[in-house]
């Protein structure tokens, strides 16, 4: 019943005028290709609300079931409890509502591979949740996220992310930032933060913040050695499992294909449509495939369907303590097509006929320090091409110097002339950074941006921008004489260095040509400094 009237809802949606305007507005796709995507799409899609509604008819099934428990001891017809205080009526219904016996057989669930669940109702609900509800969205992206003691990538990973969609695929998908956690205060700061850098993303629903809950995870330290690993990678790697399976079960209802990320990647303009292109397109070609994979690395890119999940996150589950992920995954598959009365490059074809390999990939790994204590890994895709670690821009003349040393060539000179970055050996306070106009320039506006997404925490930390100009400060507008501090060689502070190590602004009319702009660093940093961005905008800029 449910599929016929789905199958009404599907050929409807078709003749709709959304549609004919998808149709007709694919400059990169024939007619006939996007007639063939589109149906490709509305089918993943028919399916996924299939899974939905099994999953709802296994609800009713197991409240009917505990339902008739209940009821059993009411309805004995010679008991002396509260079925004799019914009416005949209210008997006869209760009666009907329980017809379905107990079963005779016990259904594998989840409390099968966790039994501790059982103690604790809340742990399969995530402790912590900042989301608007988003669902029935085409990409979900999972962005699983622990404590680092290095460095995080994780906002330069999230602004990637979003930096890289269009506004209309903005609407289209929802990431879900996982933080693997249970210090519950370190989880609200670091949501905090997500909001500050990302609110308006997060009031449309784009992003949502979930932490899970201690309970949902066995006791981790009465854990099984196994594959000869010691026990703290045998920790490490089943809560991963662990982890990922929680992740993929909370995305699993709101979406048509999940995409399985890390908080330390980088990726490429346009990845949304070229992941949602390929798939609709295997998909139209009835490719029977388990995943899609758009990075040669580990679990990032891993790309399902959605309706697929259940099996990987039940595969999970039930070798959480066994072996890593990502091992887990290749087990799956190979379980799904192979046989094992035929030589390996048999299985090896069949393989690549369920896990198709997209290239160039689409996403780098960025990190060098593992969630993994002491593990360093430098593994890099060598697929995905160079990531851009700064922003060239064409700045007006000026001559430029730092009392903060370089490292090797990556000095002030070249940055400014956008040929590399600058890179310098740990400020102190009272270190500038100055720029002298020549000639002196009216300005508009300015960016400066620390940090790159290799070395993200390498960024100026409470710096102000400041600007000298030509005129005596007794001549320029009240209204600016007022407004801006005053330094005590007589700079004006325009601006400072946010949270994110991002410094912009406009410059306000009436202050004239300007001769000097700095900036001025006013406390010790524990990092290096990197300034990835000079973008000082004049009249002239375009």
């Amino acid at each position: 019943m449910l599929r016929r009237r789905l199958g009404v809802l599907f050929t409807a949606v078709l003749l709709t005028p959304a549609f004919v305007l998808f149709f007709v507005s694919s400059p990169d796709l024939s007619g006939e290709q996007a007639l063939v995507q589109r149906v490709a799409e509305m089918r993943e899609r028919l399916h996924h609300a299939e899974m939905l509604n099994q999953q709802r008819l296994q609800d009713v099934m197991v409240l009917s079931q505990k339902f008739n428990t209940i009821l059993q001891p009411i309805l004995q017809k010679n008991g002396t409890g509260y079925g004799q205080q019914l009416s005949k009526e209210t008997r006869m219904l209760l009666s009907n509502l329980s017809r379905s016996s107990a079963p005779d057989l016990h259904l594998p669930s989840i409390y099968s591979y966790l039994p501790h669940l059982l103690r604790s109702p809340e742990s399969t609900s995530p402790a912590f949740k900042l989301s608007r509800g988003r669902h029935s969205v085409s990409l979900v992206l999972g962005v699983p996220t622990v404590r680092r003691e290095v460095q995080s990538y994780l906002m330069t990973t999230l602004a990637n992310l979003i930096t890289s969609m269009t506004p209309q695929e903005m609407k289209e998908c929802l990431i879900v930032v996982f933080v693997a956690e249970w210090d519950i205060d370190y989880v609200h700061q670091l949501a905090s933060q997500i909001e500050r850098k990302f609110p308006e993303h997060l009031e449309s629903g784009l992003l949502e913040v979930i932490s899970p809950p201690e309970s949902f995870y066995p006791d981790m330290n009465n854990l099984r050695q196994t594959l000869g690993d010691p026990m703290e990678r045998v920790r490490w790697r089943t809560k991963q499992n662990l982890d990922f399976a929680f992740l993929m079960m909370y995305a699993q209802p709101k979406g048509t294909f999940y995409v399985q990320l890390e908080d330390d990647i980088q990726t490429k303009k346009g990845y949304i449509a070229t992941m949602k292109k390929f798939a609709l397109q295997k998909t139209a070609e009835k490719k029977n495939w388990f995943v899609l994979d758009f990075c040669q690395l580990g679990f990032i890119g891993k790309t399902f369907k959605t309706i697929d999940l259940s099996a990987l996150v039940t595969f999970l589950l039930v070798f959480h303590n066994d072996k890593p992920c990502d091992w887990l995954l290749d087990h799956l598959v190979q379980n799904k097509v192979c046989r094992f009365d035929q030589p390996s490059k048999h299985c090896k074809k069949a393989k690549e006929n369920v896990w198709i390999h997209y290239k160039p990939s689409l996403f780098q790994h960025i990190g060098t320090h593992s969630s993994l204590k002491g593990k360093v890994q430098k593994l890099k895709d060598k697929q995905f091409g160079k990531i851009q670690l700064f922003f060239p821009h064409n700045n007006p003349r000026a001559s430029v110097e730092t009392m903060i040393k370089p490292y090797k060539t990556y000095t002030l000179q070249r940055a400014y002339r956008g040929e590399s970055y600058f890179w310098g050996l740990l400020p102190q306070q009272g270190d500038k950074l100055l720029f002298n106009f020549d000639p002196p320039v009216s300005l508009k506006g300015f960016l400066f941006r620390s940090g790159n997404v290799e070395h993200p925490s390498d960024r100026l930390y409470n710096t102000t921008v400041e600007v000298l100009p030509v005129q005596p400060l007794s001549r320029l507008p009240h209204n600016i004489r007022t407004k801006l501090k005053v330094t005590n060689d007589s700079y004006l502070i325009i601006g400072e260095f946010d949270d994110m190590g991002v410094a912009e602004g406009s410059v306000q009319e009436g202050l004239g040509v300007v001769r000097s702009l700095r900036l001025s660093v006013h406390e010790e940093s524990d990092n290096w400094a990197i300034l990835s961005e000079i973008h000082i905008l004049t009249p002239d800029s375009r």
